[in-house]
């Protein structure tokens, strides 16, 4: 058979077509975006879409489920917490066919906020957690989730990592398998969650939860290995393959892929056949304080740390106190902190907004997180999306309780506006915030790898779509004065925060210039050059914080592989040592 070498969520994909689902839907999020970029090969035999948010995308599948399609949906682990509200009740419904969603953690926080473990979400929602380990489990695992789903009436919640979705191995692929039709009928005292039914289904989901414990011990997600009665290890996820590296060769293995609920039979059937029992696990000891609650004794986080992405250098470490053998290199590299791309148009937004006196601005997540860093120190907060509109408005209304004068703007992207922005900007309104929301529009989603959203005018499937335009929600909602501006243009964008600040009326702000990486634009492309002769060394470039601009013999100095020509430092330059080429 063919053995194709995939990443974990093109596999998920993979896994999705031949599981014959039929309806999917998720907000771009990493480590789990792949997955639906990789679904549109398969749009023959599946609808799969960008959703605003992660939310509307669980919904979405949800509704599919009940209908009677099998259906999946993806996000990142932070989105879980936006999904969380419709996860918990589908686990009190049920479902007609079988529902997944599909959870990709981060830890280290390799591109996210913070490195919550949501295999908690799958016991505190009551249903099932699948965990896979490398591409063909994967693949492979999810008919065995959609057979869960369907049997047990619950969602199941197919938890990945970083590496797990990133890591690539050989994948051996199957034939689709079209599920049992299923035709829709009314059923109002499964689906519909009044205080009544719900109160039933309460009683449901104990019972179903009950039958799956029974069957996790059967699961054949859940495998033994035996080598040896010295050490048992029980792990799951990557975290297995690391300890298969690490641990010697005989030792007895029981590797689960079923781990909510845990198969408590097994597992104390596996610790009575070993002297020293380990438990191995990312992050969190999920599995390990149930198993210690049940009376078997193991040993896992009094030695392995709950924080930071596991690896098999530092599991031996931790372990055996074994330290890899390090050469320091004879130079030193230098610290590359993340910046905004050459020619960034959030960069023009940025610089003027970072020369405000007496201004606090809330940002959000997008790449725009960046006008938090040197030299720009722009933002002042960062904390989920959306929160760069209401995190603004709760600390004007502090301000203004607290008599403290200052000039507030809440900064999200287009993406994050449709995403969760939205209802900020309605909150700012409806309570009369004195804030000035802006919307940095460069029509795409930039940060996940330039995925479709609302606003961009085409969807997944590369289908026109039509595009909400912003100004015009904006000035739905009663913002009088909607201040479009190209943020390269450092005079206009500086006329549109003044005028802005000005406003008697709410004002909003629309800092639009498409990003310079989205292929399907034909972007003015330039070079900027210094004159050294009208150079004088200042170093006011350099505020700007492209990349591309540096200091070489104590003048101002532009690498031409990186310029796009974007004028933003031309403009700063108080001698106009620096001009604009055509390429």
């Amino acid at each position: 058979m063919t053995k194709h070498l995939m990443s974990g969520n093109e596999a998920i994909a993979r896994g999705a077509y031949e599981a014959g689902v039929k309806v999917c839907s998720a907000y771009p999020g990493t480590p789990s975006t792949e997955i639906f970029e990789s679904l549109p090969q398969y749009k023959d035999s599946l609808y799969c879409e960008w959703a605003p948010n992660e939310k509307v995308a669980t919904e979405v599948a949800y509704g599919a489920a009940i209908g009677g399609a099998r259906s999946i949906c993806a996000m990142k682990h932070v989105g879980l917490n936006v999904a969380a509200d419709p996860m918990f009740t589908a686990a009190y419904n049920g479902i007609n066919r079988g529902f997944v969603i599909v959870t990709a953690d981060d830890p280290s926080m390799h591109s996210s906020q913070n490195e919550q473990d949501n295999r908690y979400y799958a016991k505190f929602a009551k249903i099932a957690l699948i965990e896979p380990s490398d591409s063909q489990e994967c693949k492979d695992f999810l008919k065995e989730a959609y057979y869960i789903s369907e049997h047990f009436d619950m969602p199941v919640l197919y938890r990945t990592t970083t590496r797990v979705s990133h890591s690539k191995s050989l994948v051996t692929f199957g034939e689709r398998e079209e599920a049992e039709p299923f035709t829709y009928t009314r059923n109002n005292p499964k689906f519909n969650c009044s205080p009544a039914n719900a109160y039933r289904n309460h009683a449901k989901v104990e019972k179903n939860l009950a039958a799956l414990r029974e069957y996790s011990n059967r699961c054949p997600l859940n495998r033994v290995e035996m080598k040896g009665s010295k050490v048992g290890v029980i792990s799951a996820s990557i975290a297995y393959l690391y300890a298969k590296d690490v641990f010697p060769e005989d030792t007895s293995f029981l590797k689960l892929g079923l781990t909510n609920p845990l198969p408590m039979d097994l597992i104390r059937d596996f610790a009575s056949k070993v002297e020293k029992l380990y438990v191995i696990e990312e992050l969190e000891p999920f599995m390990e304080e149930q198993i210690k609650a049940a009376g078997i004794a193991c040993t896992g986080k009094e030695l392995v740390s709950n924080m930071y992405e596991l690896n098999p250098q530092r599991l031996k470490e931790m372990l055996f106190g074994e330290k890899p053998e390090t050469k320091d290199l004879p130079v030193k590299a230098g610290s590359r902190p993340p910046t905004l791309c050459p020619g960034c148009p959030h960069r023009g937004f940025f610089y003027t907004l970072g020369k405000q006196k007496n201004t606090v601005i809330a940002g959000d997540i997008g790449c725009y997180t960046l006008g938090a860093n040197a030299p720009l120190n722009a933002t002042d907060t960062c904390v989920c999306m959306g929160g760069g509109f209401t995190i603004a408005h709760g600390m004007s209304k502090a301000f203004a309780m607290t008599g403290q004068e200052k000039k507030i703007f809440g900064v999200v992207g287009d993406s994050t506006f449709f995403h969760s922005g939205m209802t900020g900007a309605a909150e700012i309104i409806y309570n009369k915030g004195r804030v000035i929301p802006c919307v940095l529009d460069n029509h795409i989603t930039g940060m996940t790898g330039h995925q479709d959203n609302p606003g961009s005018g085409y969807n997944l499937q590369g289908e026109v779509a039509s595009a909400i335009i912003i100004e015009d929600v904006l000035h739905a909602y009663g913002y009088k004065n909607v201040i479009v501006v190209d943020p390269q243009d450092l005079t206009a964008m500086q006329k549109a925060v003044d005028d802005a600040l000005a406003s008697e009326v709410p004002a909003a702000i629309v800092s639009r210039r498409p990003c310079l990486l989205i292929k399907r634009i034909k972007h003015d492309i330039g070079q900027c050059v210094v004159d050294t002769d009208k150079c004088i060394g200042c170093k006011k470039c350099l505020s700007v914080g492209c990349p591309a601009v540096m200091i070489k013999d104590k003048k101002s100095c532009i690498d031409p592989n990186q310029c796009v020509g974007c004028t933003v430092c031309a403009q700063v330059c108080p001698v106009g040592a620096i001009s604009r080429k055509e390429k």
